[in-house]
């Protein structure tokens, strides 16, 4: 679609139902969407590619050209396995760094150049090697630069920066590094997010509370870590999911203090803390 085909609503409007908009089945879900700037330049789609990860730890790479003429009911992306769900998909240019990150605390970091771009049909090869039946994918991450961070959130509040360079690259399939120390007091891990210090985190609770963290209040910390307490969880509640915004998101000036944005900001929320 382009991007002047989608309603444009307010901050407090109800949006409209996907199917609405695109023909896909009404018991599917969106998993993704990436934004590229022109599908009918030739070498722009040629020098491109699609990265798709799945809850299962199979990735596929494919080249944006493949997508760059798609039909009205859509075109398929992936074949993803009986018993997975793709999970991620990112936009890359051949030389990103990938990390996927497990519930079980583990992540993986390659290079993008290891892949082997493939075909729509074909659905992919493994990434990473998972903990057990009970492990799964809950985040990939396609980055450019070494000097970015890597955030990693778990289910009951706690969270962590540290440098990419801080995970070792590895060959794709195996079992990963630990990226979260996660214990009883943690929970599982939930997101691993690529984020700058002018970015912000929004994350929403599964009461329907949704915090804003600035990221430059997390300092950086060591991969294997417990990692620090991002905000405080009534009893029983849980993190249900992590997103980060772009300060140029926050407002049109890029100061990142659109108060009006962040209405819906816990301000009982906890400062970060040990």
């Amino acid at each position: 679609m382009r991007v002047f085909e989608i309603p444009e609503g307010t901050k407090t409007s109800k949006g409209r139902a996907i199917q609405n908009l695109i023909n896909i089945p009404s018991d599917d879900k969106i998993k993704a969407f990436v934004n590229v700037k022109d599908l009918t330049d030739k070498e722009y789609t040629e020098s491109n590619y699609i990265m798709m990860g799945t809850k299962k730890g199979v990735i596929k790479k494919t080249s944006l050209s493949a997508y760059s003429r798609p039909r009205a009911n859509g075109i398929i992306a992936i074949n993803v396995r009986d018993g997975d769900e793709l999970l991620e998909a990112s936009l890359t240019n051949g030389e990103n760094e990938v990390l996927i990150g497990l519930r079980s605390g583990k992540a993986i970091r390659f290079n993008e150049s290891t892949v082997r771009a493939i075909g729509r049909n074909a659905s992919g090869v493994k990434g990473i090697t998972l903990a057990g039946p009970n492990d799964e994918v809950v985040g990939m991450v396609c980055v450019e630069d070494d000097m970015s961070s890597i955030l990693v959130v778990s289910e009951k509040g706690y969270g962590k920066r540290s440098l990419l360079n801080e995970y070792r690259i590895t060959n794709r399939g195996g079992k990963g590094v630990k990226t979260l120390n996660i214990t009883d007091k943690t929970g599982p891990l939930i997101a691993m997010v690529n984020v700058v210090d002018s970015d912000h985190l929004m994350i929403i609770n599964k009461s329907g509370i949704t915090i804003r963290v600035p990221v430059d209040e997390l300092r950086e910390m060591g991969r294997a870590t417990q990692g620090v307490r991002l905000i405080s969880l009534k009893e029983g509640d849980k993190i249900a999911a992590v997103t980060k915004i772009q300060d140029k998101g926050l407002n049109g000036n890029g100061n990142g203090n659109d108060s009006e944005n962040m209405e819906a900001e816990d301000l009982n929320a906890e400062k970060p803390e040990e």
